[in-house]
């Protein structure tokens, strides 16, 4: 017997071949016997078995048996085959962390301690990235007037406020969960100090602008915490300073390309985040620990910065009992020289020499700095 008649046996409840036979026989026997006048028109009991026995195999072997039987019913994935699954990297290139630097402590400003990560000597830079400091910092320490030429600093407070006032006149205080996206471009002079009592924390990154980007004029683009684009997904906040994330976009304009998003991670929440091909990217833990990259790979713990390598797409899981909290930065690579001295980057020495005399003479975008001083 074919499969097909098998299945269709099995459907209708038959129990035996042998009911087909019997069938047939019995339906040979009870046909009504009437006078024959020609075989043709009239086939012996024989032939008529036959005939219905050429009929029973068109119907179930050239009929399909979708068409006898009911649809499959779909197989139902188990919670634990589905979680194998969905826990795979829905990425063709996920990346991978390929190094991993501590950030130190080191004295910075003055009287202030800073947690550096990009910008030591294991992490010089990160194309576009210059810097990435964590700070903390109480009062009468601070950040006073110093000026900037060649990049953009991004201070986004963690907990707490500072006080900022720059020799053009802009000044204000920017707190928990705010950001101030500052486009140092030909010069500017400016002051950042504790607005508060106690520990002021935060992030402050510095990105290269490119050769034809330096010498524009300085620019604020300032957002409070109200103002940054949130969204919540299976367990995983993310709060968009630049870029998408979550279906959720950042109204900052970045001049040179930047994708910066602040995360929170419930324990036992996963998080698979597309990252643009060809950006440079990675990750500062804020708080907490998680597993970045790989799915067997170490836990990284806080104040550490992890270069990923190239690919379309970051996985993080979060195995630990407490709440896991991280930025997750990308650019795009500009691809020209970078000469620094302090507070200015360049593409040459000579134009590092260029700001420095700049700088001194209070000309080419400096001139109110020899008149200016903050309150700070």
């Amino acid at each position: 017997m074919t499969t097909t008649m098998m299945r269709l046996r099995q459907h209708l409840g038959l129990a035996s071949p042998a009911i087909y036979t019997s069938a047939i026989g019995r339906l040979g026997n009870n046909t009504p016997h009437r006078r024959r006048t020609s075989t043709a028109i009239f086939p012996s009991s024989t032939q008529k078995q036959l005939l219905l026995l050429v009929i029973l195999l068109f119907f179930f072997v050239l009929i399909p048996s979708s068409v006898l039987l009911p649809p499959a019913r779909p197989r139902i994935m188990s919670s634990s085959a589905s979680d194998s699954a969905s826990s795979a990297a829905p990425f063709e290139k996920p990346r991978a962390v390929v190094k991993k630097v501590l950030a130190e402590s080191q004295p910075e400003g003055q009287g202030a301690t800073v947690r550096r990560s990009i910008g030591r000597h294991e992490l010089r830079n990160l194309d576009p990235f210059l810097m990435l400091d964590e700070f903390s910092v109480s009062k009468p320490a601070g950040f006073p007037d110093h000026p900037h030429r060649g990049f953009e600093t991004v201070t986004y407070m963690l907990e707490g406020a500072f006080a900022h006032q720059d020799f053009a006149g802009h000044k204000g205080t920017i707190k928990t969960g705010d950001v101030q996206w500052m486009t140092a471009g030909r010069g500017i002079v400016h002051s950042e100090m504790p607005a508060g009592d106690g520990v002021q924390k935060g992030l402050q990154l510095w990105i290269n602008l490119s050769s034809k980007d330096k010498m524009i004029e300085p620019r604020y683009q300032e957002l409070e915490s109200k103002d940054i684009s949130r969204a919540e997904v299976d367990g995983v906040e993310a709060r968009v300073i630049a870029g998408e994330a979550l279906g959720a976009a950042s109204p900052v304009y970045t001049r040179t390309p930047t994708m910066y998003v602040d995360f929170t991670m419930r324990p036992g929440s996963r998080l698979h985040q597309p990252v643009p091909e060809g950006w440079n990217a990675f990750v500062y833990v804020v708080d907490g620990e998680g597993v970045f990259g790989r799915e067997k790979a170490a836990p990284t713990a806080a104040h550490h910065c992890l270069v990923l390598g190239p690919g379309d797409g970051l996985s993080v899981w979060n195995r630990s009992d407490r709440p896991l909290r991280f930025v997750l930065v990308a650019g795009k690579p500009l691809g020209e020289p970078v000469v620094q001295h302090g507070p200015f980057v360049m593409n040459s020495r000579a134009e590092i020499q260029q700001a420095m005399e700049d700088y001194y003479y209070g000309k080419n975008g400096f001139e109110r700095a020899s008149q200016w001083s903050s309150s700070a």
